[in-house]
């Protein structure tokens, strides 16, 4: 990526606003919260009263899945339950693979959003090498299915959001493009142009993948091809299939954090494997601060993303290698975890740390240095065992203190850059006075790191040293930079589920947690298509009630288990693979 090319400053990009219903996306309006309803629609007693919470909680914007013509029947009973109640809040229908269920759908909701590689497209995994003119027919045939629904979009004054997902990109894309951020952003222009045709402008644009490199790197792609061909839609962000707990929020505000500090983002849903209600005050802490900016009237332009090179994935910045003490940093060495102590506290962190290097944890994440706060002065030493060694300052290890960490480091890197400089850096994360210790440290040193920047991440203790290096390592899990873990890859519930997601995904980590490095999708359907599971090594995905079939990357092995054996039967699908070792 080309540092020169980076925000050094905070600016919204500038979109034109997208009403959904009476909710204005976009323009000078702030970032909105939105979620998604879990039960099924066909309830409409569970519906209305988990809607009801949600606006409650200050969620702006509610989506409700529609899978079948019975589920779009039920929209109505929804819409004149919400009227009887006094609820105003805009609705969306998410609709995959049923073009004639949307046609039907606008009619009682404010958005409809649709998944450009299903909607009319069928997902065979094969191999084609296309001409022009298949190429331009397979587009004649998408125009063909896909424009009643523009029209009558356009008729009834319904928003749309053209919801790009990694896992269910289309043959025709994946054979021209690749499974890449070019091909999301190819994905949804696709359909963009067919609605510009018709002069249908009301669309909202989203890229979302579960891992936080791709799904960046597509969002930052399609900001910069949007600027240069003068298009100014509004974008919903989102990881898909984060997780729950502070992994799934770990995950959320390193992907969604980094691109609102590059000012890209009009409104959010934080997708988590709980109850919708918990994604709500998830979804104000992290956009709360640009709202604030944004307030202020800070300024807004045209976003200068880190420009896209090759696939656009993370590339990390070149350093050379340096010793810290006996540590090696920098070149091709891990990003190393650090932690700064007061040294006040300093006698009380050795006992602390000889207690943690014995845990299966500090094996697993272990603390490569400490930075010893003393007064206004500090000095870095390397930690191993209870000896400190002093910082060699003929090696820097480079970092900075600002109140805009972010823009500060950018200018550190390309002043370093604009000197062929390749001393590495030191990501330290300062907390200001209200910052959230679990998602301020992860917008922040998740959006450096997939800037390709930093050689370590430092943080300042906490209540405990596991907290504290517990964070570092997910933080830096969550951006796939360094495992220490086991990965999960799951989605949150929705009307299709097709088991209870939580309980189920409880109890697969419980059976799978020590497998380090392993990657395991929990998916409640394969609505995002199986190829959302490509980044996973192994998928437990529900194929119908009570009925789970199992994946090894996107391809399916195993069909319509039982749900009460297939959890075995993923152990024993792991063995079989030679990923499996017995906890200690």
């Amino acid at each position: 990526m080309n540092l020169s090319s980076r925000l050094l400053s905070y600016c919204r990009r500038k979109t034109r606003t997208v009403f959904v219903g009476q909710m204005g996306v976009g323009g000078h309006h702030p970032i909105r919260c939105q979620s998604m309803t879990t039960n099924d629609t066909k309830n409409t007693k569970a519906v209305i009263q988990e809607i009801e919470g949600l606006v409650e909680a200050g969620c702006e914007i509610v989506r409700v899945t529609v899978p079948t013509q019975a589920d779009c029947d039920n929209l109505p009973n929804i819409r004149s339950e919400l009227k009887k109640r006094g609820l105003k809040v805009p609705l969306v229908a998410d609709i995959h693979f049923t073009p004639s269920i949307a046609l039907k759908a606008v009619e009682y909701v404010e958005k409809i959003r649709i998944n450009p590689g299903n909607f009319v497209d069928k997902k065979l995994f094969k191999t084609f090498e296309y001409t022009d003119a298949q190429y331009n027919e397979e587009l004649e045939r998408l125009r063909e299915k896909f424009l009643p629904l523009v029209l009558k979009c356009k008729e009834y004054g319904i928003a749309m959001r053209i919801g790009t997902n990694h896992g269910s990109l289309s043959d025709r894309i994946m054979n021209r493009f690749g499974d890449t951020p070019q091909g999301m952003v190819e994905s949804a222009l696709e359909f963009a142009r067919i609605c510009e045709d018709q002069g249908y402008r009301d669309l909202i644009f989203s890229m979302k993948a579960s891992n936080v490199q791709v799904m960046t790197a597509a969002y930052r792609l399609l900001a910069q091809k949007m600027a240069e061909d003068n298009r100014d839609y509004p974008f919903h962000l989102g990881v898909t299939e984060a997780g729950a707990g502070a992994e799934g929020r770990i995950k959320s505000a390193i992907g969604i954090g980094s691109l609102l500090e590059d000012g890209i983002g009009d409104t959010v849903r934080v997708s988590l494997t709980e109850d919708a209600l918990h994604e709500v005050p998830v979804v104000y802490q992290l956009i709360q601060k640009y709202n604030l900016l944004n307030a202020m009237d800070t300024g807004r332009g045209e976003v200068s993303s880190p420009k896209i090179n090759g696939c656009g994935y993370y590339c990390r910045r070149k350093t050379r290698r340096i010793m810290v003490g006996p540590m090696a940093h920098g070149e091709n060495e891990p990003i190393r975890v650090w932690v700064q102590v007061p040294s006040s506290r300093m006698e009380e962190f050795k006992k602390e740390y000889e207690i943690y290097r014995q845990s299966p944890q500090g094996k697993n994440a272990p603390l490569e240095g400490v930075e010893i706060i003393d007064g206004d002065s500090s000095q870095m030493v390397p930690f191993l065992g209870d000896i400190p060694v002093l910082f060699q300052t003929e090696n820097p290890l480079l970092s900075v203190s600002s109140s805009k960490p972010v823009y500060a480091y950018r200018c550190l890197a390309e002043k370093l850059e604009s000197q062929s400089s390749l001393d590495p850096i030191m990501l330290r994360y300062v907390p200001g006075e209200f910052d959230d210790f679990l998602l301020s440290p992860s917008v922040i040193l998740g959006s450096l790191l997939l800037d390709g920047l930093g050689d370590a991440i430092c943080l300042p203790l906490k209540s405990s040293l596991s907290e504290t290096v517990g964070l570092a390592y997910n933080i830096l899990q969550g951006a796939r930079l360094r495992i220490s873990k086991t990965e999960y890859i799951s989605c949150p519930s929705c009307g299709r589920t097709q088991f209870d997601l939580q309980t189920t995904t409880d109890k697969i980590r419980r059976e799978t947690s020590h497998l380090k490095g392993v990657k395991i999708a929990v998916m409640g359907c394969i609505v995002n298509g199986p190829g959302e599971m490509a980044d996973a090594d192994f998928g437990y995905v529900g194929t119908g009630p009570k009925r789970v079939s199992l994946y090894v990357g996107k391809e399916c092995v195993e069909r319509n288990i039982p749900e009460e054996a297939a959890l075995d039967r993923l152990v024993e699908l792991i063995k079989t693979h030679d990923k499996w070792v017995d906890a200690a």
